[in-house]
């Protein structure tokens, strides 16, 4: 195998890995450590730094402690399509995949594990996907199959999915099961952006082992003979609106709608739950990924906060103090992004207290109360931002923000974005989260975006990746 040809199969599958990984999930990297041959260096490929600052554990587990690497069978006892899993080397705030192919003596991917992922388990069989492609790929020297297989791979979001539903159906059920989870999947996606005299589908469609459809005790049952197909999208999606806004659900057998019900569900049901433009897809009461604009997605839709937190966490707030701004700006946040308008919120630590120029309020609106914090949900509307102190109170509201021009403005963005820039440039104790219309949240301070994601560059392709020693070692 020439050098020229593996490198082109590694950068085809990392780059096509990481684009498919980066619409299922944000932004995401993606790194590799392999070794073609029993007694070859480790070697890795990182374009991104995703591995920086994990050396310790990789000089650990990889280069200090690898009795590990030589069990296991052969590798011509391994068949081109199957794998042998090895252990996990089980780096914080990552997800990995480690096997032994037919063609490779180890390969170790990895990922990011993003904050408010439903579920590991369909980018775990991404990567999964991803050590059976490059083996077969590295397996036929001269073919075309790179290309195909990262064609594959970018798409595989889901094919990620369905591997981790039948996955642990299987183990839960074993294999022979009559519910078939592609075309469930179709439906899923097919019926959510289906409208009704104009509305998007809300309520609950359960798809449940056929042998189950029997023993359930049913609300209202359809004769066999005239239950709406899933092929009929629009009959599934009238179907719909008699379990939307109550806890009836609607069952099906994979093939059709049988009934309504509202008992519990027997074990490995699948449950789509409709929530308008958007929905979650659940196993049982595990939720495993989230689905909108026709494609499955691994967030939980819950904004991400963390920088927030360690504001707060910084500038000394009590434990007390913390937990009341947390639940405040989350609870508001999630209110303008359900009801589709933009807000802004200054969260201000400042003191003596600033009084910034807008609707001032004599009292304090205690934000403890659910009374309070609709009353803010509900002036989140108002143009001009909220005014939150450290007592977790709003302060006034329809707040301005302005400011100097400063670096980073950026013009795809509207005015209320642009003016929290400048507004947070020469200030050090506080913070502003801006939600626009249509969900993004942007969490700003000193004049930057701390929510901002890079692009990353497509690596060289004929680079030869460093062995795993040196690359420890640093340039």
């Amino acid at each position: 195998m020439s050098r020229i040809y593996r490198s082109l199969c590694l950068a085809h599958a990392m780059d096509a890995l990481r684009q498919g990984l980066s619409h299922f999930s944000g932004t995401s990297r993606v790194a590799l450590l392999m070794s073609l041959k029993r007694g070859d260096h480790l070697r890795v490929y990182d374009p991104q730094n995703l591995l920086r600052d994990h050396e310790p554990r990789l000089r650990e587990t990889m280069l200090d402690h690898i009795d590990w690497m030589l069990t296991g069978p052969p590798m011509r006892g391994i068949s081109p399509h199957e794998q042998h899993p090895l252990p996990d080397p089980q780096l914080t705030g990552l997800i990995a995949h480690a096997c032994r192919t037919r063609h490779t003596w180890l390969q170790v991917w990895f990922t990011e594990e993003h904050p408010g992922m439903c579920s590991t388990g369909p980018t775990r069989c991404w990567l999964e996907y991803a050590a059976n492609q490059l083996s077969l790929d590295l397996g036929t020297v001269g073919s075309l199959r790179a290309g195909v297989s990262a064609f594959l791979l970018q798409g595989y979001a889901l094919h990620a999915v369905r591997d981790w539903i039948v996955d642990q159906r299987n183990r839960a059920m074993g294999p022979d099961t009559k519910l078939r989870v592609y075309p469930t999947l179709d439906a899923v996606l097919g019926i959510s952006h289906t409208r009704e005299e104009g509305a998007w589908p809300e309520g609950r469609l359960a798809f449940i082992e056929p042998a189950w459809c029997e023993r359930l005790d049913y609300l209202a049952r359809f004769p066999a003979h005239e239950r709406p197909l899933l092929a009929n999208l629009r009959h599934c999606r009238k179907m719909l609106q008699s379990v939307t806004g109550s806890d009836r659900i609607l069952v099906s057998d994979g093939v059709s709608i049988t009934g309504i019900t509202r008992e519990k569900l027997p074990p490995c049901t699948i449950v789509a739950d409709y929530r308008g433009r958007h929905g979650f897809l659940w196993l049982d009461a595990e939720l495993v990924c989230s689905f909108s604009d026709g494609s499955f997605h691994s967030s939980d839709r819950r904004p991400n906060l963390v920088h927030l937190e360690e504001f707060l966490f910084e500038a000394r707030c009590t434990a007390e103090e913390q937990q009341k701004l947390r639940r405040v700006a989350l609870r508001i946040v999630e209110c303008a992004q359900d009801r589709k308008h933009g807000c802004a919120l200054i969260i201000d630590l400042g003191t003596p207290p600033r009084t910034l120029a807008g609707q001032s309020l004599v009292t304090p609106v205690d934000l403890d109360t659910d009374e309070g914090l609709s009353l803010a949900c509900a002036l989140a509307k108002v143009d001009g931002a909220l005014h939150i102190r450290r007592d977790g109170a709003l302060h006034g509201f329809a707040c301005l923000m302005d400011g100097l021009s400063v670096a980073g403005e950026n013009r795809a963005r509207g005015a209320r974005f642009n003016s929290a820039l400048r507004f947070t440039a020469n200030k050090d104790d506080l913070m502003v989260i801006v939600v626009s219309a249509d969900r993004p949240v942007s969490v700003i301070q000193r004049g930057v975006e701390l929510t901002s994601a890079c692009a990353w560059l497509p690596p060289s392709t004929f680079a030869t990746p460093p062995l795993l020693g040196h690359w420890i070692q640093g340039p």
